[in-house]
């Protein structure tokens, strides 16, 4: 799967000695995000002739956060909307890759990681993703909530459960606040 958040929790949890099935739950569930931008992109890469599945598939190997985001900010259909999406696509995951095979390769060079302070590159990332959705005192406090659980819970669950715990709150929460909606 190539979405970075779900490389770095499986390696993460795993890292951590959490199981497989909770590695790769925590994976799945934040590359399903993905499953979701296609759905809202398809305006946004809709041309006049019908698309070729084989440029379906490849679309959907670049539907990730980045490649959304770029798309998003111009007119569904335009020629920009469909040209940012691919570049920013193309370029992640050619960089990405180009960037793990160098991590790869260089790991052996570190005896640990978090003295270079790489540990918080995972957190940090995830905070950088998050913080243009605060957008209302709901999306705050939900964001406050989910944290303090998975924190509450790091100590007592295995690596990776903590953050399925806060991704339940999240959703015991949005349907808690669809049903007080008008």
């Amino acid at each position: 799967m190539f979405t970075g958040a779900s490389q770095f929790a499986l390696v993460g949890v795993l890292g951590a000695g959490g199981g497989a099935l909770a590695a790769i739950v925590t994976a799945l569930l934040l590359g399903a995000r993905n499953s979701l931008y296609a759905l809202s992109l398809r305006p946004y890469l809709a041309t006049n002739r019908p698309a070729r599945w084989w440029n379906v598939l490849g679309r959907a190997q670049l539907t990730i956060d980045e490649s959304t985001a770029m798309a998003i900010r111009y007119s569904p259909g335009s020629r920009q909307a469909r040209h940012a999406f691919l570049a920013t696509g193309l370029s992640v995951f050619v960089l990405w890759n180009i960037g793990t095979l160098i991590g790869a390769l260089g790991a052996a060079a570190l005896e640990d990681p978090r003295t270079l302070g790489l540990d918080a590159a995972v957190p940090a990332g995830f905070i950088a993703l998050l913080w243009p959705r605060l957008r209302d005192r709901n999306m705050i406090a939900l964001a406050i909530v989910s944290a303090a659980v998975a924190t509450a819970l790091v100590p007592i669950l295995q690596p990776g459960l903590p953050v399925l715990s806060a991704a339940l709150v999240a959703l015991i929460a949005e349907r808690l606040l669809a049903r007080r909606a008008p």
